[in-house]
């Protein structure tokens, strides 16, 4: 008998807040869609209370770290979820995302309810990315504060994206063996090697994409190693003036994420042409994500808030649709990550 509360929670409600990866799990094979579903429900939750800066930061970890004990199963007292209602869900301006903090109860229902590998899955992926908001919390300060910090060296920066994005392709890859099974020829641990690297790819995106915004609340994600070597500090990246000055920085942050993109090529052409939704699955972020860096290769005013290299809703559904004459074929799929590339490096 179909379970109401599962089926609006893994449907309308993860579509009212997942935006753009609602898409993505609509058309992964369906075995995988609830736990996967389920784990990014509890992350955005998790995501929401860290990043409510209306709420102070100390306040912020402490209910982070409850929620993560909730999903571990360490605490089964429904206090902090009724002080995540009341103290969290009241600052959202969205109502997909208070809607989501007041259904806490009921995903940990579900996730009960899961295949034991599948929740201790979940339960692994969740509390790493919760590891990934709290590194966030203690490293940098109160938003509003006015004052900026940044990480030390790239070193940092690398753990960072595998805290908050890297953990993903794991987990998505341990899904598909699970759920998949005999649908990849390569080694586990060699996938979930190109795996975290999609992840970081993406998340350096995320983070050379967001850099204005990101330094305005006092977080500054390139390292100061680097930002040093280029006469720079994070208070001149304030200045979207002294985004040309900074270029070189850019320039060669972008080839660290090509690097990256490149072991996610490998990852999509491991997957074979007859499991076309798990390809798509894979293929539609790193299109958007290289068309994304494109955009900052082109950007001269990168540092600016106001003029954010952002793919349009439109240029996302026209890659959705393009990507169907590809996915069928390895040369095709190779060549449209490969020109994308080569177009990036053309302007560095």
């Amino acid at each position: 008998m179909p379970n109401p509360t599962r089926a609006f929670l893994l449907g309308p409600l993860l579509k009212g807040v997942s935006r753009s990866f609602y898409l993505t799990l609509r058309v992964l094979p369906i075995g995988m869609r609830d736990p996967i579903g389920l784990a990014y429900l509890l992350a955005r939750a998790a995501d929401t209370i860290a990043d409510t800066s209306l709420i102070a930061p100390g306040q912020r970890l402490e209910l982070l770290l409850a929620l993560r004990d909730q999903v571990n199963g360490v605490a089964v007292d429904s206090a902090p979820f009724q002080r995540i209602a009341a103290e969290v869900a009241g600052q959202q301006a969205q109502s997909d995302e208070k809607l989501l903090l007041e259904s806490l109860n009921p995903a940990l229902d579900v996730l009960a309810q899961l295949s034991e590998p599948d929740r201790h899955a979940v339960r692994a992926i969740v509390t790493t990315l919760t590891e990934g908001m709290e590194f966030d919390l203690r490293t940098f300060p109160d938003e509003r504060s006015g004052q900026i910090a940044a990480l030390r060296e790239y070193d940092e920066l690398d753990r960072y994206t595998y805290l908050v994005a890297g953990c993903v392709g794991e987990f998505w890859t341990t899904m598909t063996y699970a759920h998949m099974p005999g649908t990849l020829k390569e080694q586990p641990d060699t996938m979930k090697q190109r795996g975290v690297r999609f992840g970081k790819a993406l998340q350096m995106t995320n983070v050379l994409r967001d850099c204005g915004k990101d330094l305005r609340i006092g977080r500054c994600y390139l390292p100061q190693s680097m930002l040093e070597r280029h006469a720079l500090s994070a208070r001149d990246l304030l200045q979207p003036a002294n985004s040309m000055r900074a270029r070189p920085l850019l320039i060669e942050l972008l080839r660290k994420t090509l690097d990256h993109v490149r072991a996610a090529l490998d990852y999509t052409l491991a997957i074979p042409a007859s499991a076309v939704r798990l390809r798509l699955a894979c293929l539609w972020p790193i299109l958007i994500g290289l068309d994304t860096l494109l955009l900052l290769a082109d950007n001269d005013a990168w540092l600016d808030p106001a003029k954010v290299s952002k793919v349009t809703r439109g240029d996302v559904y026209r890659i959705i649709a393009s990507s169907l004459l590809l996915v069928p074929s390895n040369a095709l799929v190779r060549n449209a990550i490969n020109s994308r590339i080569a177009r990036i490096e053309a302007r560095l």
